[in-house]
């Protein structure tokens, strides 16, 4: 891969995934592709940065404080587009239509009721299971926020394989949809799997299967989302993000 088109898409998946200021530079497909593939590493430095707001917290603060305002934390990074991308893809899928009419609601400023519920119990549960982190040792908090980010982000590149198209002719969706190649998916499952080994202190095999089951309920979800709007949007992107990170933080808050 040229350096080049490395430095641009690295650029493009920090603007698109962050709000750090970093200017964008070229942006075509490829460099979309390759800001895609990016994304779990994306996903990562920010994780990194939250496990840290989560234990200096939690050292003086009650749990669940520390992981309200961690979550919180996580959205102002984000610009709470991907929170935006859930509740306006759950709208239109809650609406029952199909083609350009569920797209329609999902450009309206306004959030409908399925919205706001799927909001709320994401936010709850990351919240929840955020607290339930914060009493394990520091290296496993690292680890379990740094994958359950970096999987939400993995789930982006999953959505944009090849083969799965965009629902729009023009926009984000247009711009990433069916960048991203089998070796990249492959090479981000691999290190975001790596990194969960740790994130359950004693039960290796549990992270790496938390993210499996993530991403496998995210295929499942894309592939439903294709037949009813045609394919893949912004929004659609977010609300992976969201779904992805929050199931996996269930897989490796459960025990045995």
């Amino acid at each position: 891969m040229p350096a080049e088109r490395l430095a641009a898409g690295a650029r493009l998946a920090l603007t698109t995934f962050t709000t750090l200021p970093v200017r964008a530079g070229r942006i075509d497909r490829a460099v979309a592709g390759t800001a895609m593939a990016l994304a779990p590493a994306v996903g990562a430095l920010l994780g990194a940065v939250l496990a840290g707001v989560l234990l200096l917290l939690g050292a003086s603060a009650p749990p669940l404080v520390a992981a309200g305002v961690t979550v919180g934390v996580g959205a102002l990074l984000t610009r709470g587009l991907h929170l935006d991308g859930l509740a306006d893809t759950v709208d239109a899928l809650g609406s029952y239509r199909r083609g350009a009419a569920a797209l329609e609601i999902m450009k309206k400023p306004d959030v409908g009721p399925f919205g706001v519920v799927a909001l709320v119990v994401v936010l709850l549960v990351q919240a929840a299971v955020l607290a339930e982190l914060a009493g394990r040792s520091a290296p496993a908090v690292l680890a379990a926020v740094v994958t359950a980010t970096a999987a939400g982000r993995l789930g982006v590149a999953v959505a944009c394989r090849r083969g799965v198209p965009a629902a729009r002719p023009e926009g984000l969706g247009a711009l990433v949809a069916g960048t991203v190649g089998p070796v990249a998916l492959a090479a981000g499952t691999a290190a975001v799997a790596l990194v969960a080994v740790a994130a359950v202190p004693g039960r290796p095999w549990q992270g790496p299967l938390a993210v499996a089951a993530a991403l496998a309920v995210a295929v499942g979800l894309l592939r439903h989302v294709v037949r009813r709007l045609g394919g893949v949007t912004g929004d659609v992107l977010g609300a992976t993000v969201e779904v992805v990170t929050t199931l996996t933080y269930l897989g490796l808050a459960l025990s045995g």
